[in-house]
């Protein structure tokens, strides 16, 4: 009920770290739409990357390439901190 019923819009708005949103377009369990775009749009320093075709277990189904991706992200934050 936490998880469903409480407003949580406030939080992501006071992180001001980069954030990657990763979301694959095919979560039959958390819907893309009503997630992912509105998560990146309260968030201030973030990145949306959005993955075709891919499932809600996608860290396991697709590893290689999300392991890939955000190993590209870290690498630009640490980039992007340094400066």
């Amino acid at each position: 009920m936490a998880f469903s019923q409480t407003d949580f819009t406030e939080d992501p708005k006071k992180i001001t770290v980069p954030v990657l949103v990763m979301h694959g377009d095919d979560d039959q369990i958390v819907p893309y739409p009503d997630s992912a775009p509105l998560s990146a749009k309260l968030l201030r320093n973030s990145r949306l990357k959005t993955y075709n075709g891919f499932p809600l277990g996608m860290p396991t189904t697709e590893a290689d390439t999300m392991n890939a991706d955000l190993l590209t992200f870290l690498k630009g934050a640490v980039t992007t901190a340094a400066a």
